[in-house]
């Protein structure tokens, strides 16, 4: 996982999701697979709001290509996912995304994760370029990568 800040203030943008009965386990903690979700709904929900993913018409998707997840505290039902996002980096035809989910107000993070998408055309599957307006607006989710140590 990347050895950038883990802060709640590190994140550019926050959606907020509610966890629900069954994403709780045996355990009495959300189950691991659902942290997946967050990232998704989070990002996915942040780009159809600025009108640039068209889930049904668009021509151009983003498809998951990686995913990774590093858990430090749990999550449990009826607890708020406050999905911080920023972009680590935009390529020719992926973007990667790093997501932080805080507990309700928390300021440690309970878990931090990434994922990349990849763009393509919908009809072919074929990778295509980033399209303008999905740069536009995640240049300022965009952070510098991590200093060298």
């Amino acid at each position: 996982m990347s050895q950038r800040s883990q802060q709640r203030s590190d994140y550019r943008h926050f959606q907020v999701i509610p966890t629900r009965w069954m994403d709780n386990d045996i355990y009495g903690h959300v189950n691991n697979v659902h942290y997946y979700s967050y990232f998704d709904t989070a990002v996915n929900q942040f780009l159809i709001e600025r009108g640039v993913l068209d889930i049904h018409h668009g021509e151009v998707v983003g498809f998951v290509v990686e995913t990774a997840c590093s858990y430090f505290r749990p999550l449990a039902f009826p607890d708020q996912v406050h999905a911080g996002i920023r972009v680590a980096r935009i390529g020719n035809t992926s973007v990667q995304y790093e997501v932080g989910l805080f507990r309700n107000d928390d300021v440690q993070i309970a878990a931090a994760g990434r994922f990349t998408h990849v763009y393509v055309e919908r009809a072919s599957g074929k990778p295509v370029p980033v399209p303008d307006a999905v740069r536009a607006v995640l240049a300022p989710l965009q952070v510098q990568p991590p200093s060298a140590a």
